[in-house]
């Protein structure tokens, strides 16, 4: 009825945890590679599927070995279902008309458009600051940001589960990096406290976001940034997950929280509720705008924004200010509740606060493997987090709500969720009854799962 699944593929990747320093740099990643294909094989590696139609709230696609699928899409992130709206098709196929397809150049060398200075102009005023920096990707704006402010004698306060971009620009920058446990005010003011005694002329850099991705829950901005101007440190807070596609007017958590323009320093991507590539850093200091153009790798010695990404976000800022954008967030805000309470009913442990991420807590590494191939099988196109994105054994599915999903395609995604659940378990019994080497772990329950990145 099942097949069995080796020994290695129960756990995370082999070659990462036996630190596989071979002297040849490429060698170094074939057990990593074999690893990969055998997942594949067995059907436990969700990883790497690709689109074959149009994102939407239902999708066809395929695995990376080209077995095909289908199903009700809770797997991208279109969450006000932006990325086929006529009128943004429309912008990007007026920008080729009248710009052609490249921006072809630095935005520091003539790689700006009309469209790009434009986008930086309305996204200043719509996000309360007086200047605005465009980036070809939101990786890019985020790591950008914090590898231009930051110097190596500088000091970098950071959430645990802060975005990679800025985790990994923070260790590229200096080898002060303060991380602290996940939305702790106290161990924040602690550490600024500690670093003002020991060093009272450094700068100091303190970086979070609105909304977690992982989690779905927020910080208290205004807390931060106050406890930042005590000890004349600067907060970056990183938008991504949230602008648009939360609050009355779009403007997100920093909306709910009466924090519109009040931090120092704000980035975010597009990629979320924009439908597009492209990032940006917004702040009310001007010389910065000169930095990031000119001493910021990320934006000097790389192509601009293109004139198509640049049409499409304005074009998605049009609706996201009008009325359609606001009953696109009343929609979404509907759908995700409505996905919340289902699960929970289902029995599903669901993480944070209501928004477009709706984090379902799974825990076993090898049940959550199972439950993501079962649930795609069954039309549930899912996004399976495991270690080290999370901690072990608090693996999750990240469900990813679309303003234009359906009250039956929740609900349809909810029997999924408990069918998979159900089905997986029963493999892991099969599994267990019939090892002869290492017993398979067992399902863990998830008011027993304790496991986060910020405990390991």
């Amino acid at each position: 009825m099942f097949e069995n699944i080796p020994d290695p593929l129960r756990t995370s990747l082999p070659a990462a945890e036996k630190h596989n320093h071979k002297t040849n740099l490429l060698d170094r990643w074939t057990e990593s590679g074999a690893w990969w294909e055998e997942r594949i094989q067995h059907k436990i590696d969700p990883y790497q599927k690709y689109s074959t139609s149009r994102v939407g709230s239902f999708i066809e696609g395929a695995h990376r070995d080209g077995s095909t699928f289908a199903g009700h899409n809770f797997a991208s992130q279109d969450y006000l279902s932006l990325a086929s709206h006529p009128s943004l098709m429309k912008a990007a196929k007026d920008a080729i008309d009248i710009y052609g397809l490249h921006s072809a150049g630095s935005a520091a060398l003539m790689g700006n458009t009309k469209l790009s200075v434009e986008l930086e102009r309305r996204l200043a005023s719509f996000l309360g600051y007086e200047d605005a920096v465009l980036f070809p990707i939101g990786w890019a704006a985020g790591y950008g940001a914090v590898k231009t402010l930051v110097g190596p004698t500088d000091h970098v306060v950071i959430d645990i589960l802060a975005h990679a971009c800025t985790q990994e620009a923070a260790r590229d920058a200096t080898p002060n990096v303060h991380l602290h446990s996940h939305l702790n005010l106290k161990a924040v003011e602690n550490r600024l406290a500690r670093i003002r005694r020991d060093d009272p002329s450094g700068g100091i850099l303190v970086v979070t976001e609105t909304l977690f991705s992982m989690d779905s829950d927020v910080p208290d901005l205004a807390a931060m940034q106050e406890i930042c101007r005590k000890y004349d440190a600067t907060l970056l807070v990183d938008c991504a997950h949230d602008l648009g596609s939360h609050g009355k007017t779009g403007r997100g958590i920093l909306e709910d929280q009466d924090m519109v323009g009040k931090v120092d320093i704000l980035v975010g991507a597009f990629s979320k509720s924009f439908a597009s590539m492209g990032g940006f850093v917004a702040t009310n200091n001007k010389g910065f705008r000169f930095a990031l153009r000119g001493q910021c790798g990320p934006s000097t010695f790389t192509n601009a924004m293109s004139p198509i990404q640049a049409a499409v976000v304005l074009a998605a800022l049009d609706v996201i200010e009008g009325d359609e954008g606001r009953e696109r967030r009343e929609k979404l805000m509907h759908n995700s509740n409505r996905l919340r309470a289902g699960l929970e009913e289902a029995g599903f442990e669901v993480l944070g606060k209501p928004s477009a991420v709706v984090p379902m807590l799974i825990g076993d590494v090898l049940l959550a493997r199972l439950m993501t191939r079962y649930a795609v099988e069954l039309g549930g196109i899912v996004n399976l987090v495991e270690h080290p994105a999370v901690a072990r054994n608090a693996c999750r599915w990240r469900l990813q709500v679309m303003a234009d999903h359906s009250d039956a395609q929740i609900d349809a995604m909810i029997e999924i969720a408990a069918k998979a659940r159900e089905m997986a378990e029963m493999h892991c019994e099969w599994l267990s009854a019939n090892d002869n080497s290492e017993k398979v772990r067992r399902f863990m329950p998830a008011n027993e799962t304790t496991g986060n990145v910020a405990a390991e």
